[in-house]
């Protein structure tokens, strides 16, 4: 079975946005779509509505949220000592799958990307128990990967002015930790390119990313940042990441 997954911080909780986020979400034809930004149950139920996919969960002050058309087996938020959000845990029950949404806490510097650091280690701890079943990491990381430039230029001055304080660039260890756990980047392994999916206006940075463990590499199908229909560029200020899952290549 193909599984299609969207990973999509709506912004601000997508309030008077909701046809825009509807119509990029039903152009991206997903089974299952992992929110960020998410704070708004009634945004989340009216998107769920409108785009046909009629299990959803939200959570005031959380920032991960749900949409599928798939059953549900489980879902939970579990907030993990020193993150900035809760972590969402979302069990698919046909196809079995376990998908993991976060949002890792913001701004470019050092420090932030050293809380980053420590809330990614407390989430794989806490999902250690889930490692050993085919599973999916997704969301906003606002990290960037091992090798890729921060172009910090293109940026607002006080963010320049909080790379410039860090050193002029910011460390990758956020990423690089999920690397060292033995995840692979959908991205990098299925599509060529920058996979820049922040800002809609001026896409320069990459902070959305699913994650797989190495040994379901074969399950990523496709990668796609899905940058239509139009309204995509006004819905958010990212654009959400696609990815398509061979289930029927689970096997480790």
């Amino acid at each position: 079975m193909r599984l299609r997954l969207l990973s999509y911080n709506i912004q601000y909780g997508g309030r008077g946005r909701e046809d825009r986020l509807a119509a990029v979400i039903r152009a991206a034809a997903p089974d299952v779509v992992m929110l960020q930004e998410a704070t708004d149950r009634g945004v989340i139920e009216r998107l769920a509505d409108r785009t046909g996919l009629p299990s959803w969960g939200s959570r005031p002050n959380h920032s991960t949220g749900f949409l599928t058309r798939l059953d549900v087996e489980e879902h939970s938020w579990y907030p993990p000592r020193g993150a900035r959000h809760a972590f969402l845990n979302l069990s698919i029950a046909s196809p079995n799958i376990r998908l993991f949404g976060l949002h890792l806490s913001a701004w470019f510097s050092n420090w932030s990307e050293r809380r980053r650091h420590v809330e990614i280690q407390a989430m794989l701890e806490s999902i250690r128990e889930h490692q050993d079943g085919v599973h999916v990491i997704a969301g906003d990381f606002n990290a960037l990967a091992p090798g890729e430039v921060l172009q910090s230029a293109r940026m607002p001055n006080w963010i320049q002015a909080m790379v410039w304080l860090s050193g002029r660039d910011i460390a990758r260890h956020t990423i690089q930790h999920m690397l060292d756990r033995g995840y692979i980047d959908a991205w990098r392994t299925a599509s060529q390119g920058e996979g820049y999916t922040f800002p809609t206006w001026d896409p320069h940075v990459r902070l959305d990313y699913v994650f797989t463990p190495e040994r379901y590499r074969s399950t990523i199908a496709g990668c796609e940042v899905f940058s239509s229909p139009a309204e995509a560029k006004t819905a958010s200020d990212h654009f959400p990441l696609l990815v398509e899952l061979n289930l029927e290549d689970a096997s480790p």
